[in-house]
């Protein structure tokens, strides 16, 4: 790649607390590159006051007030990135020591191959002391080295033209994350796996329960597999919820 500037997309829905703490992470994260990007920070808020970016007190990051959906407010972000790269990071997920530096390897890497990736994600690994969460993502990444279909919390990655090319996210309720990949291996094309792992928050699964919140996460993922639609899928989810 001649030249790397990322657009670092980030969906939010009621992150007011820890959004600046999050913006300043990625911001550390790319002064200590060995080559430095050209930064974008996007923040695509679906909530209807929008509060989280009321509390951004960072300069130039590109605001974006987008309806609710992960899907949607991606894409919404992903509009007015300028970045060569697109890197979408959930607002519960801390990127690894030198995430951008490999990013570029991966992307320059996979030039010479038969086959170039033109998208890609991280590893796994869950902020907690669980033992049983532990194992959760080392059956996530053995699942993902399998399949190539790396989950959104992995911060997913794409060259930005390619993404348009992809048509982005589809405008679903869940599963977004799975449905592109899927799609990029629909046309044989390469998805890229950096070993080193990003850390995602374990708050859902402590909110709802461990193994309450796994078995739902593992049922939706078998259940979409088997062809039941995103909005059904999202209904139950909803219900299951409350």
């Amino acid at each position: 790649m001649d030249s790397f500037s990322v657009s670092v997309v980030i969906p939010v829905w009621h992150e007011a607390a820890g959004i600046n703490e999050r913006i300043a992470h990625v911001i550390q994260r790319a002064a200590e590159a060995d080559i430095s990007p050209v930064l974008e920070v996007i923040v695509a808020d679906g909530d209807s006051e929008a509060t989280t970016l009321a509390a951004i007190k960072h300069d130039g990051v590109i605001s974006v007030k987008s309806p609710q959906g992960r899907a949607v407010q991606m894409n919404a972000g992903a509009a007015l990135a300028t970045g060569d790269v697109l890197l979408f990071l959930h607002a519960d997920t801390v990127l690894p020591v030198h995430a951008f530096d490999l990013i570029r390897n991966a992307l320059e890497k996979s030039t010479h191959a038969k086959a170039s990736a033109k998208a890609g994600a991280f590893a796994l690994s869950i902020a907690s002391d669980s033992r049983f969460l532990y194992l959760v993502s080392m059956l996530a990444n053995w699942r993902n080295r399998l399949t190539r279909t790396p989950y959104g919390d992995q911060a997913q990655f794409f060259v930005r033209t390619y993404f348009e090319e992809l048509s982005g996210y589809a405008p679903i309720p869940l599963m977004e994350d799975v449905d592109i990949m899927r799609r990029i291996r629909g046309r044989n094309e390469p998805v890229v796996i950096i070993n080193a792992p990003v850390s995602t928050s374990a708050r859902r699964w402590e909110t709802e329960g461990i193994y309450k919140c796994t078995l739902r996460n593992v049922l939706l993922r078998l259940l979409y597999g088997a062809g039941v639609s995103a909005q059904t899928l999202s209904n139950w989810y909803r219900a299951m919820k409350g």
